[in-house]
């Protein structure tokens, strides 16, 4: 398939919204396309709106470094990724639509004698969970991906690295305008320039939502809205257990093809790909204070950019076209929310952190299924609010460490 360089408007309709729907998902982001598409695809309810206060996959959809993989430690976790992983090895073929799909393979850089524990540890549960899963030496991590230094006079030398062959990229736009595509041929409304002001409510029940343009009723509301999910279910008196950080990434110049794998280090929070085109893309950890602007410190690229070129030398005369910053919303146990709220008829899909892309069919699939039933899906059902009252937590901070 050809991969289209812009969303032409054909690809979906621009319709004014209706005054009821039976669904409404708010977030137009990948999750809200996927929960949107699934309704359709999978459970045959195509009276929906997903609303969004900006542009069509404008958010963190549009501000995130792309990476997909499932090797998450957690059985909870395994599952849910592992899910997402197969969905996107069929997503280009479902949608009919050019996502630049890329299996490269993922290595997670192990610099210490934990980071060594850690990630044989992490190898070992993979496998029982079934997930491809290996644990390489230095002389394995040349082979796979010769540019990264590991010479052992590095201050944090390179010891080993988990990783996972199946794992990838793919072209971030492309998911989003796929799934927007496909909603649209089953009846989807995609409502641009429509935030979501306020709920409306009877009783212990959410009936609607209060937009810009005007109140819509609804039998049900997703929400879907990332680091914003917080801000609007405050309005209903719903504290949720989430921080919001701003998260950075920057973007080179064109380059030859010569990385071919996705390079991460949790130790020095860092990672390097390089995409379809040919531009490096490095990501870094959040920036540790709590805000909703898409920007960052620049003391964290700076860091973020001495831990790449230590790793990997070649680039130190890459020059950086721009950086750009996405919201991410952070749990107590750096694993997502979802599933059902103290309201009947509302549904939160939040918390993903910094893992929210390489989720995006599973998440939408898991969402929908839960919106549709009434009930948690399978696959959900470890990530219900309930979890930070009764302490059944899904502690997975030693995957999310870094973004990615």
């Amino acid at each position: 398939m050809t991969a289209p360089e812009t969303a032409p408007d054909i690809l979906w309709r621009r319709p004014e919204p209706r005054d009821s729907y039976d669904v409404i998902v708010v977030g137009a982001g990948g999750h809200g396309l996927a929960c949107a598409y699934y309704l359709a695809a999978n459970h045959g309810i195509t009276n929906v709106a997903v609303l969004d206060k900006g542009w069509l996959a404008g958010g963190n959809m549009a501000r995130n470094t792309t990476i997909i993989r499932s090797n998450y430690l957690r059985g909870p976790s395994a599952g849910l990724y592992e899910h997402a992983l197969k969905l996107w090895e069929g997503l280009e073929d479902e949608l009919d639509y050019p996502m630049l799909f890329s299996q490269r393979g993922v290595l997670n850089l192990a610099h210490t004698t934990h980071n060594v524990r850690e990630g044989i540890r992490r190898v070992n549960a993979n496998q029982l969970n079934g997930i491809d899963a290996e644990w390489l030496t230095p002389e394995e991590i040349s082979k796979v991906a010769p540019l990264v230094n590991t010479s052992p006079e590095l201050r944090y030398p390179v010891l080993g690295a988990t990783y996972q062959p199946r794992a990838g990229i793919a072209k971030h736009d492309y998911v989003a305008w796929g799934f927007a595509r496909a909603a649209d041929r089953l009846g989807v409304d995609l409502i641009e320039d429509c935030a979501v002001t306020g709920f409306r409510t009877s009783g212990d029940r959410v009936v609607g939502v209060e937009t810009t343009r005007g109140p819509i009723s609804a039998g049900r509301v997703a929400l879907s809205a990332a680091g914003h999910t917080s801000v609007l279910t405050d309005q209903l008196g719903i504290r949720l257990p989430l921080q919001s950080h701003p998260l950075q990434a920057l973007v080179s110049e064109l380059l030859e093809q010569v990385h071919d794998t996705v390079v991460m280090s949790n130790t020095v929070h860092v990672y390097v790909s390089q995409v379809h085109k040919g531009e490096l893309v490095l990501g870094a950890g959040i920036d540790a204070y709590n805000g909703y602007g898409q920007r960052g410190s620049f003391h964290v690229l700076q860091h973020q950019i001495a831990a790449a070129v230590e790793l990997f030398p070649i680039f130190a005369r890459a020059h950086l076209l721009r950086s750009w910053g996405g919201i991410v919303d952070v749990s107590p146990d750096a694993s997502p929310i979802i599933g059902l709220t103290p309201y009947a008829g509302l549904y939160l899909n939040c918390g993903w952190g910094t893992g929210g892309f390489k989720a995006t069919p599973g998440a939408g699939w898991v969402l929908a299924d839960t919106v549709a039933n009434d009930r948690p899906h399978p696959l959900a059902a470890a990530y219900g609010l309930d979890r930070f009252t009764t302490g059944a937590l899904v502690d997975e901070h030693g995957a999310a460490a870094v973004a990615h």
